[in-house]
């Protein structure tokens, strides 16, 4: 499923959001990859992915498999 949303946080900012929120500390998916745009995680027999775009606010591009009620609370509750 893809998700689409906007903060006023910054790129990096939400890269780390989502590293803290979905890899080691927060629901343990493993991180595959990372960079200035986007990063990637996967576990439970599914996966992670947050792409970012920035303009006067950060556009976050979210796709998921088996994670959806997880990536609608991260983009509700941590990027308000």
């Amino acid at each position: 499923m893809r998700y689409g949303t906007e903060t006023k946080l910054g790129p990096k900012e939400v890269l780390d959001l989502a590293e803290k929120y979905f890899g080691e500390g927060g629901l343990g998916l493993d991180m595959t990859s990372r960079d200035d745009c986007c990063v990637s995680l996967e576990g439970g027999g599914g996966h992670v992915t947050i792409t970012v775009t920035e303009g006067k606010k950060t556009d976050v591009d979210l796709q998921t498999r088996e994670w959806d009620y997880q990536v609608k609370h991260f983009m509700t509750e941590e990027l308000g």
